[in-house]
């Protein structure tokens, strides 16, 4: 503990929270609860190379406060809410001019459960890139895609809530590519509404499930996900593939080395957020009309590139088959066969890191050329007439960039002489980055009906 006192965050605490304290009064019971509470999440010393903010970013500890922030702003909001078509788009209206700080909670809301999905997605990257997922951590990564999966529910639910034209037509899209999946697509179209058509009976299912069903699972599996982290023993140590075991690990007190750093992160967090909230209102459009659709009509952000994928691919693959592999293969990940495995260190290697980077670039021109020529040159559906769209639409361009990827994923490997977990690892960047520039497209390149704009002719 002396040895504590001598690091710049430990004098801190010492002077701000144990000098006041004497045996035997209240506060000192107080703060060994304090204590107790603390070190069920986190051990009572951590590695100090754990410490350094780019192994992790707090990305962990800012998605626990951005929950925290949906959960207080959300219970603050169903005061005035009111679920029903009728009466929605009312309430928002008077939450943001007749009651005091209602705009501002509201926008606390809307701008945290976006920051969140970004968070949670960059956390998850982390993970997999510092190689943060084997052996004892295998099934916390499971954990943390099913979070994920509860933060977009929570996310995708509750848009339609405030019942304006920009919520009703982006439900409106995603229900509807849930046609396109075989056998159940209809049935499960007319279960997430409520019927045939987006209405009351849909408003009602995405409230419920909004506020009661995502927040159960979301606050059930977090406290699961932390106290797995716990067991494996905090974060994953940084550890260099040619490094010895026996080397001494210097250990210091959780209290004050990490709490302070995750407090410091989670006050700039906070204050981020209030401040965008004060820059920047939640959008709120006209109240929904079923009966005129905007142009162009979008889903949610975080779905848009799905919605562009539909642009190029037959639904069948754009909504079931690429995205249900890409699923398929994150709960997998962790249960693959690696023949390196280096804890704590970004893309394993320096080659590991080079080969992300060039990775990173190949995908950005690979898949901004392929959208433009898709756009403007290729037709295959027109070139092959006889033949269905499932085919020419569907399986023919899925083939080519199957076959695109394995080639890339051989060249990469020959090229830099890699190892399969390097390899494989450049691979899922490809895949990473291409996918934000299906998203990025969607959000600023797409006018209307659908095509490919400058941003600056859209505004």
């Amino acid at each position: 503990m002396e040895q504590d006192k001598k690091s710049l965050f430990g004098r801190i605490w010492y002077s701000i929270v144990r000098s006041p304290v004497y045996p035997g009064t209240d506060r000192e019971r107080k703060w060994a609860a304090f204590e107790n509470l603390i070190f069920h999440v986190h051990p009572r010393k951590v590695p100090e190379q754990t410490l350094k903010f780019t192994l992790t970013w707090g990305l962990g500890g800012m998605s626990l406060v951005l929950v925290l922030l949906q959960v207080l702003t959300g219970i603050l909001l169903l005061f005035v809410y009111e679920p029903s078509p009728d009466q929605a788009y009312r309430s928002i209206l008077s939450l943001q001019n007749d009651i005091p700080f209602g705009q501002f909670i509201r926008n606390i809301h809307h701008w945290s459960a976006n920051i969140l999905v970004i968070v949670v997605f960059f956390h998850l990257l982390r993970v997999f890139f510092t190689g943060a997922f084997h052996d004892i951590r295998q099934f916390n990564w499971i954990i943390g895609l099913f979070l994920f999966f509860c933060v977009l529910l929570s996310n995708f639910t509750g848009y339609l809530l405030p019942w304006d034209q920009l919520a009703f037509w982006a439900i409106t899209i995603c229900t509807s590519m849930v046609e396109y999946i075989p056998f159940v697509g209809h049935w499960l179209q007319k279960l997430m509404r409520g019927g045939a058509e987006i209405g009351s009976v849909t408003l009602s299912i995405f409230f419920a499930l909004h506020i009661a069903v995502t927040p159960v699972f979301l606050l059930s599996l977090l406290p699961f996900h932390f106290w797995r982290v716990r067991k494996a023993g905090g974060v994953v140590m940084p550890r260099l593939s040619n490094e010895s075991s026996e080397k001494k690990i210097e250990y210091v007190s959780t209290i004050p080395n990490l709490i302070l750093r995750e407090a410091i992160v989670a006050l700039v967090l906070v204050a981020f957020v209030f401040m965008y909230s004060v820059l920047f209102n939640a959008p709120l459009e006209a109240q929904a009309n079923p009966g005129m659709s905007p142009n162009p009509a979008k889903a949610p952000w975080y779905f848009l590139g799905i919605q562009e994928l539909l642009l190029h691919f037959h639904p069948l693959f754009a909504v079931v088959i690429i995205p249900f592999s890409l699923i398929v293969m994150s709960f997998l990940l962790p249960y693959l066969k690696y023949d390196m495995q280096v804890p704590g260190i970004w893309f394993i290697s320096e080659k590991g890191r080079q080969m992300g980077r060039v990775s990173a670039v190949v995908a950005v021109i690979f898949t901004s050329l392929l959208i433009v020529i898709d756009e403007f040159m290729i037709d295959f559906a027109s070139w092959m007439p006889g033949l269905p769209t499932e085919i020419t639409n569907g399986l023919i361009p899925f083939f080519i960039v199957v076959a695109a990827l394995y080639s890339f994923y051989k060249i990469m490997q020959k090229r830099y002489n890699a190892s399969n977990a390097e390899t494989f690892q450049s691979l899922i960047t490809f895949l990473t980055v291409s996918f934000f520039i299906l998203t990025a497209v969607g959000i600023w390149f797409r006018g209307e009906g659908m095509a490919l704009s400058w941003p600056w002719n859209l505004i």
